[in-house]
């Protein structure tokens, strides 16, 4: 605890109060099947009971003098990201809407345009949401140890130091000691990632740190370096920005605005050409979870040299990544594989091929499998719905409403539905009609008829939802009214 308060009294004597800032887009295929585009890594609870994105929002959080939090993501994460991080007690400053993915530079710089009309001295700790940290303690004592460089207008990353020649990241040469900065080195150059022979002459020399993706700025300064290097990216996150629109307490950027701007990393962008870009070696545990080989090197193995998660059983197996998310696996005979089943897939995989789940991906999207973009449970603003079967004219799904979550209200042309009440209370309106329907109580709606659910209660709702009819996709959802801005 003093440790805690001598941190929070440090960083609070800087001139600039740090505004952590959370990149929360990506979609996480490397670690499919777990991960997919509609349920990426970062909200996923990999290294701990708490998602990804929320250990990045704990380790940012206001004990330590910070502002609240500040998130830019895909538009189609948001209710799932902002619930998430509510689950903590924290409040975040504002969660901003990329309407396209163009990678973190015009990311960032919309954020730094948002924050300095807030704060024109703002600075910006910069945190991917989807990378583990196991030493935090030692990421905020190198916060401290970055703060000067940054008011000086510096732009600070975070060097890991290797302890193994890893081909997967980039690299950071190390120049001298910066003057009157006690810690602080001048970047001499990034490297792309090398191949092992390289990594190991980098391990060797002693002069190189892994990129950690993690950056301590002054939100003026990153603008000031991108305009001069990228004025497109400047103007056009400024304009995404300026003409965003307020949805629900998000800012939605601009589409056409944010989508002129070139894709291109913050690395790519600014940090490899900036004559002030500086770096904090650091021991903190750290790792981007990138590949199921890296969760597996961060997890507590057992006597055999397994990770073992959920339901499995072994016998004469070592050195395996061995997941269940549902049923019984059983795993005989098998060394240095990994194993993750899931509800609606399994990936069984040698160690040293994992990094080739992502192509397995492409083919999944290639012939249009759902399996790609979801799980059988799909998160929806109100709450999730899982498909329990489905069959020839037939589906039978399991909804979970929130407290006072409202579906939209909808009609469907080519299917009637029955609900259950399995737990809670349902208030339906079914055209004219409302009716309030508890435990054990049903209720029909048929084709055509305009209809909306919804939880009044302060415990969730659980239903069966039995759907017949000529066609049962999700595009027979008309809405007409609802609650989250779809209709």
């Amino acid at each position: 605890m003093n440790a805690i308060i001598e941190q929070r009294q440090t960083l609070q004597q800087g001139a600039s109060r740090i505004h952590p800032v959370i990149l929360a887009g990506g979609s996480g295929t490397r670690l499919w099947p777990l991960s997919r585009s509609a349920f990426p890594k970062q909200l996923l609870s990999l290294v701990s009971e708490r998602s990804l994105l929320q250990e990045t929002v704990q380790r940012s959080g206001g004990e330590f003098g910070f502002a609240g939090p500040v998130l830019i993501c895909n538009e189609d994460h948001r209710f799932l990201i902002d619930d998430q991080i509510r689950e903590l007690g924290i409040e975040p400053q504002k969660i901003l809407l990329e309407p396209s993915a163009r990678n973190t530079a015009p990311a960032l710089a919309a954020v730094a345009h948002w924050l300095l009309a807030q704060d024109p001295k703002a600075m910006m700790l910069v945190q991917p949401a989807d990378h583990a940290i196991g030493a935090p303690q030692e990421l905020h004592r190198a916060i401290q140890t970055g703060m000067v460089a940054a008011e000086k207008g510096h732009l600070v990353t975070f060097g890991i130091r290797p302890d193994r020649p890893e081909p997967g990241y980039g690299y950071i040469k190390v120049g001298p000691m910066m003057e009157q900065s006690d810690h602080v080195r001048v970047v001499d150059r990034f490297v792309e990632k090398p191949d092992v022979a390289t990594a190991q002459q980098y391990l060797d020399s002693g002069a190189y740190c892994w990129n950690s993706g993690i950056f301590l700025m002054l939100a003026r300064r990153y603008l000031e370096e991108l305009e001069r290097l990228h004025p497109e990216i400047h103007a056009a996150s400024a304009r995404a920005v300026a003409d965003g629109k307020e949805d629900l307490g998000f800012l939605r950027l601009d589409a056409d605005a944010f989508a002129s701007a070139a894709a291109l990393s913050i690395d790519h962008a600014v940090m490899e050409h900036t004559k002030d870009a500086a770096v904090v070696p650091v021991d903190m545990a750290w790792n981007d979870l990138g590949s199921w080989k890296a969760l597996r090197e961060n997890t507590t193995s057992d006597g055999d040299g397994n990770v073992i998660c959920g339901d499995v059983v072994t016998r004469d197996s070592h050195n395996s990544y061995l997941r269940s998310e549902d049923k019984l696996l059983a795993v005989i005979g098998l060394d240095d594989v990994v194993v993750v089943s899931t509800d609606d897939a399994v990936l069984v995989a040698r160690a040293d091929r994992v990094d080739e789940v992502s192509r397995v991906v492409e083919q999944l999207k290639q012939r249009n499998r759902s399996e790609s973009v979801s799980h059988s449970t799909c998160y929806r603003p109100w709450g999730s719905y899982r498909s329990v079967d489905i069959g020839d004219r037939f589906q039978v799904k399991r909804i979970t409403v929130k407290p006072g979550g409202k579906l939209s209200l909808q009609k469907h042309y080519h299917r009637a539905e029955h609900w259950v009440v399995v737990h809670g209370t349902a208030l339906v309106q079914r055209d004219d009609e409302s009716l309030l329907l508890r435990e054990n109580e049903s209720v029909y709606i048929p084709i055509g008829a305009t209809h909306r659910l919804e939880n009044p209660g302060k415990l969730p709702l659980h239903l069966i939802e039995v759907q017949a009819g000529s066609y049962l996709g999700e595009d027979d959802i008309v809405r007409l009214v609802d609650t989250y801005g779809r209709a």
